[in-house]
């Protein structure tokens, strides 16, 4: 599983003029799934995410984590993180696990990152035209690949 995490100070995610997803200081969690993720890698991620020192402390030092911090979660598939540019100018999205793979992954990920959480989280709608509008506080934004845990 592949994750770009962005520290928001507002995020929201938009279907079809429906707003699906408003929250104010927290993370948005964007993830993209292959084949062999695997439930390792679901909660490798989301004790990662829940626990990463990203947030300011009093003498505003990223010193405090997610749980620390109470913040909200945003969570949107995102399937073009796979992209392959290596051969010619369109990218390649056969890396990226088909709908009936992902899905599953998709949701045992958000559950365990609510469970991690203590609190539920909001999502976009797996597969949907999304509009996803954040403030990125910082900026912060980290990826994470579970098949690369440095």
């Amino acid at each position: 599983m592949k994750v770009v995490i962005q520290r928001v100070s507002q995020a929201s995610v938009t279907i079809a003029s429906e707003v699906v997803a408003d929250i104010q200081s927290g993370l948005l969690v964007l993830v993209g799934i292959v084949d062999d993720d695997s439930s390792e890698d679901i909660v490798w991620l989301a004790n990662k995410i829940c626990n990463l020192r990203i947030f300011d402390d009093e003498n505003h030092v990223m010193n405090r984590s997610l749980l620390e911090q109470n913040g909200d979660v945003i969570v949107v598939s995102q399937f073009t993180l796979h992209a392959s540019t290596k051969k010619g100018n369109r990218p390649s999205y056969i890396k990226a696990a088909k709908p009936d793979v992902a899905i599953p992954l998709y949701e045992k990920f958000i559950s365990e990152l609510e469970g991690a959480l203590g609190k539920k989280i909001q999502t976009g709608q797996f597969g949907a035209d999304m509009k996803v509008a954040l403030i990125n506080d910082g900026p912060v934004t980290i990826i994470m690949d579970s098949k690369n845990k440095e």
